[in-house]
């Protein structure tokens, strides 16, 4: 893993990883219980495409753990790999624009992870 600034590549430290990966696991948890409790009140089918928000949480933070570079600081020109909460801003406009294309490339990956699950939960015949 790298621990120092790489434009457009990875913009986030061990803590940082760390936080997202919390992130995915308590939308992990949100897409569990609300699948359950839509499931168990038997609501209408449309219903189900709500599973959608609980699912960008878990894909938002599962794919910047796993790309070690957050969406957020890729937009606001920003880089963490000292303690949490402690920013830097990114000097160059070369580097920043690498890092808002990466921003926004995760950003659409993490709708199309969202929408790819809501859709199965849509499609079960439950």
């Amino acid at each position: 893993m790298s621990s120092e600034y790489i434009a457009g590549s990875c913009n986030i430290g061990k803590g940082e990883i760390r936080r997202r990966q919390t992130v995915a696991l308590i939308g992990l948890f949100l897409i569990f219980f609300s699948a359950s409790t839509i499931l168990g009140t038997e609501q209408s089918r449309s219903v189900r495409l709500s599973i959608f928000l609980p699912a960008m949480i878990f894909a938002v933070g599962f794919i910047q753990a796993r790309k070690k570079f957050c969406l957020a600081y890729g937009l606001a020109g920003t880089f963490n790999f000292g303690k949490l909460g402690s920013i830097t801003k990114v000097q160059s406009e070369a580097d920043k624009k690498a890092d808002r294309k990466t921003a926004i490339n995760i950003f659409v990956q993490s709708a199309l992870l969202a929408a790819a699950i809501t859709l199965v939960f849509f499609a079960l015949p439950l």
